[in-house]
């Protein structure tokens, strides 16, 4: 185990540098699903260390940014309602909707308040007992477990004004999606850390089985992502595809049991839509029958006109991997962090938000 300092460690990056660029001998396509990945292969300057014959490719790992512009019409319609206060994390704030985004209906005065966690939204609840208090749930395999979690406390409490707008997705079929639109030619996937610490390694093994492609899980840090892609290469140049675990230190086969557990109290699978990737069989978190009254949705019925894009915006191209955000003619000219026309751009895990961070 490295000490934790050794992972910036720039004798040990280089020496995993050396090791990449003896033996890649072959072209490899690998894409980094993850979004705190994308923005570390940027901060770190990670394509810089790699050999012409690897082309890195980034996915659809931002939670905010595969939002659907339909549900964001659903919240924003929800904080329109004189007696909620709608309660969400800060990225979702900016992100655009068909006609405005959260942040522009607080603004014209609605009930929209920012928070860190579900627990503080259930604060929110407790101290406001004449408001209805909606959490907007959203976030992978990683922060479903604490909403599921806040969903029972509020049940175990009485707090019948809580309840949870979830549009919490599950990584491994939009994975499966992406390489079943055959866009491109992916030889590898660096598969997300934080998820994997909740669902385990063993929730990858469709890519070698399935796919025939070669993968590893990988940590956020420079010699963590040289690491997966060390794995990578040796799994691509010997044609021998599995799951390698280049994040040993927080990742297990398992996963944590706990977190499963309360995910499968609270939620069931259901067919969730995706931005650029559409309608996703089982690859969403609905709240189960037995907490319905927590379910937003079955306690708010609100009319929603027809969800359009942005115009111009190419997001949809960009969580596919298969446009750069460069190549978005709204890129840093009219589509900036300050004023984003896509979410890809708003998110702090968002592909065009690292580009024009990072270049």
């Amino acid at each position: 185990m490295l000490r934790s300092d050794a992972f910036r460690d720039p004798v040990i990056v280089e020496k995993l540098k050396e090791k990449i660029w003896a033996a890649s001998t072959r072209s490899i396509k690998i894409m980094e699903f993850c979004g705190t990945h994308t923005h570390a292969v940027h901060r770190f300057g990670i394509r810089g260390l790699l050999p012409t014959t690897i082309e890195m490719f980034s996915g659809p790992g931002c939670p905010v940014c595969v939002t659907d512009t339909a549900d964001i019409d659903y919240a924003v319609a929800l904080s329109r309602i004189p007696d909620v206060i709608v309660t969400t994390f800060g990225d979702l704030l900016k992100v655009p909707g068909s006609r405005e985004s959260l942040l522009l209906s607080r603004a014209s005065g609605a009930r929209v308040e920012m928070v860190y966690s579900p627990l503080d939204a259930l604060k929110f609840a407790s101290d406001n007992p004449s408001y209805r208090v909606v959490f907007l749930g959203i976030g992978f395999e990683t922060t479903a477990p604490a909403v599921a979690a806040s969903i029972v406390e509020a049940e175990r409490s009485g707090l019948g004004n809580y309840s949870v707008f979830s549009m919490h997705k599950l990584t491994p079929p939009a994975m499966r999606a992406i390489l079943d639109f055959h866009e491109i030619a992916l030889d590898a996937i660096l598969c997300p850390g934080h998820v994997s610490v909740v669902t385990g390694w063993k929730a990858w093994r469709f890519l070698p089985d399935y796919h025939h492609i070669a993968a590893a899980v990988a940590g956020f840090e420079p010699v963590d992502i040289l690491r997966g892609i060390t794995e990578i290469v040796r799994q691509c140049e010997e044609d021998k595809p599995r799951i390698a675990n280049a994040y040993p230190r927080s990742v297990t086969r398992e996963g944590n049991g706990a977190a499963q557990e309360m995910m499968e109290r609270v939620f069931e699978t259901g067919h969730a839509s995706w931005r650029g990737l559409g309608k996703i069989p089982m690859s969403g978190l609905k709240i189960r029958d037995g907490y319905g009254l927590h379910d937003a949705t079955r306690l708010f019925d609100v009319e929603v006109p027809e969800s359009s894009s942005p115009e111009g915006c190419h997001c949809g191209e960009v969580i596919r991997g298969v446009l750069a955000p460069n190549g978005c003619p709204l890129f840093r000219s009219v589509c900036t962090p300050a004023h984003p026309v896509g979410p890809c751009m708003v998110s702090t895990e968002g592909s065009c938000a690292a580009y024009y961070l990072y270049g």
